[in-house]
């Protein structure tokens, strides 16, 4: 008897040490401050995606919609368009949830994961299950709102008689495109015209303004209250103005003929803190149903009390759940792009909120009219080294529609205004080469940016150039791609893209034109490629990465910094 109760004893604590496992930290200590009756917003991790489930991958045209798959071929094998990543989360697992009282709020076939209410004597009981790999709080984060402020004096405001020249009358919102040298391109009937851009905000009010008369919007969805009104705050109606407005001698934005998707995923309407899980859905949707660019005006750092929040320490583009699926995205051929923050200058630390931090996301600072960087604006590097942000637009007295009227205009400060910029000229550029990967379109952003020889913390590569950047533009359909990430510490991936079979030679050479290694020597067939390369017994210092083909030489160069 006494060996029973031993038995049972050591089973009893066992299966206890494997419940604690599966609740994460942050989780436990929520628990203990709460009473067992309390319902709280969970994350529940899956172990996997059920028996079977890797037979609908031969069926990509069931999971995501024929859009995303053209955009995914420009980056992924024709053979590898859709992964386990985008199988749906098993709806078998969410029932067993169910049955223990789990209300379901979000699913997100990203992470195999779903977000919902329970409470906390049920949370102890779903853990034993062997389908569940981890149980962690939805974390809640304090919205550094970017604030939308008026501005009465604007003797440093740009005059507005060069638009003459131009086809079309800006009005005050001329200032913000001609930094950019955006202009020129709407003079060659550029619009973004076959784009699909989505907006993820905080709401759109007053789609009624006179601004958007012409848009397309092609979808939208509430994932806040799950439904499809996505009225919420004035925020979003700000961006999207800003991005896809038009209305002659008032406010044009950079790409007034794309298609557009409208995503609120942030309540700011009262201190409710902001949750994760909403933005992820909104993203995981936009990428199912085939958008091109993502555009958010968001960040996000701190938590809601008791839970940890995120220090600079953390911007590594390795910690958030939102980078982690923003750096996914990317992966999958969207080009994201986001606000730096406006968190300002911090001489010892960087100041990014998350995403900015992602590995493979466009993060966007701000200067004003006169192409200083504003003060608000947020600063790299990421904690792994990298350069943030990596361009910058106007974020100072952006003119903007708002919601005081249906032909209400005024200006605002914010990284939250220079993004959209940004956005809306990479849609420009893919309306010239839609075969444009997202590393295509950020290297070339970057090299023709007015900080391109010495991009740093504060600047990144500086003020993006519309024009210069379209008129570089390789059409040529064999194309050599800057490595990412650039500068690099240690090892960096090289892309390249063969369309005709032909045989490929790459190596890499030190500033002086000495042989440091060669990568590629063989016969390529058609397809995208990615190799990497180690540098770590190297030096910091500039290298050149060379690829032969056809009897013509591309070269990239490379940055190792440690």
């Amino acid at each position: 008897m006494k060996k029973l109760i031993l038995i049972l004893i050591g089973f009893t604590i066992i299966l206890q040490a494997q419940i604690n496992n599966k609740i994460s930290n942050n989780l436990q200590i929520q628990i203990e401050m709460s009473s067992e009756s309390e319902n709280l917003l969970v994350w529940v991790f899956f172990t996997d995606k059920g028996l079977n489930s890797l037979n609908k991958l031969s069926k990509p045209e069931n999971i995501v919609s024929k859009k995303s798959l053209k955009r995914r071929a420009k980056v992924l094998p024709k053979n590898q368009l859709v992964s386990t990543l985008d199988l749906p989360v098993n709806n078998n697992y969410i029932k067993l949830l169910q049955n223990n009282g789990f209300k379901l709020r979000h699913k997100s076939k990203y992470l195999n994961a779903v977000s919902g209410y329970i409470n906390i004597h049920n949370i102890k009981t779903i853990s034993t299950n062997n389908f569940i790999k981890k149980i962690d709080i939805v974390k809640k984060y304090h919205k550094n709102e970017n604030s939308i402020e008026k501005v009465k004096n604007e003797t440093k405001i740009h005059n507005l008689q060069k638009q003459k020249s131009h086809l079309l009358n800006y009005g005050p919102s001329f200032t913000q495109l001609e930094q950019i040298n955006v202009p020129v391109l709407h003079d060659s009937k550029l619009t973004g015209k076959g784009i699909l851009i989505c907006v993820l905000d905080a709401g759109f009010n007053l789609l009624q303004h006179e601004v958007f008369d012409s848009l397309n919007i092609i979808d939208q969805w509430d994932f806040v209250d799950n439904d499809s009104t996505i009225e919420g705050h004035s925020h979003g109606t700000n961006v999207l103005s800003a991005i896809g407005g038009f209305k002659e001698n008032k406010l044009i934005g950079p790409a007034y003929g794309a298609d557009y998707l409208l995503a609120r995923t942030e309540d700011v309407s009262s201190e409710t803190p902001v949750e994760e899980d909403n933005w992820i859905a909104g993203i995981e949707w936009a990428d199912s149903i085939g958008a091109d660019i993502t555009s958010t005006s968001l960040g996000y750092l701190d938590f809601d009390y008791p839970y940890d929040s995120y220090t600079w320490e953390d911007m590594n583009g390795d910690s958030c759940r939102i980078t982690i699926v923003a750096d996914i995205a990317v992966n999958n051929g969207i080009i994201v792009v986001v606000s730096a923050g406006n968190s300002g200058d911090n001489s010892l630390h960087n100041t990014l909120n998350a995403p900015a931090d992602g590995k493979k996301v466009i993060t966007v600072g701000a200067v004003d009219s006169l192409g200083n960087r504003s003060s608000f604006s947020s600063v790299g590097n990421t904690v792994d080294g990298r350069i943030k942000p990596n361009v910058m637009a106007m974020g100072t007295a952006v003119y903007l529609a708002n919601t005081g009227g249906t032909s209400s205009y005024s200006r605002g400060n914010g990284t939250s205004f220079s993004c959209p910029l940004v956005a809306g000229v990479t849609a420009l550029l893919l309306e010239k080469d839609s075969t444009l990967t997202p590393t295509e379109i950020t290297n070339i952003l970057q090299d023709n940016a007015s900080n391109s020889d010495l991009p740093n913390r504060l600047m990144g590569w500086g003020i993006i150039n519309a024009s210069a950047s379209y008129n570089s533009i390789n059409v040529e359909p064999t194309k050599l791609i800057t490595n990412y990430p650039n500068p690099f510490n240690s090892g960096t991936t090289i892309e390249y893209k063969i369309e005709k079979n032909t045989f490929v030679k790459i190596s890499i050479y030190n500033i002086l034109g000495q042989k440091i290694q060669t990568l590629v020597n063989e016969q390529k067939k058609v397809g995208n490629y990615k190799i990497n390369f180690n540098g770590t017994k190297l030096v910091s210092g500039i290298y050149l990465c060379s690829m032969q083909y056809d009897n013509k030489i591309k070269t990239k160069k490379m940055l190792l910094l440690k």
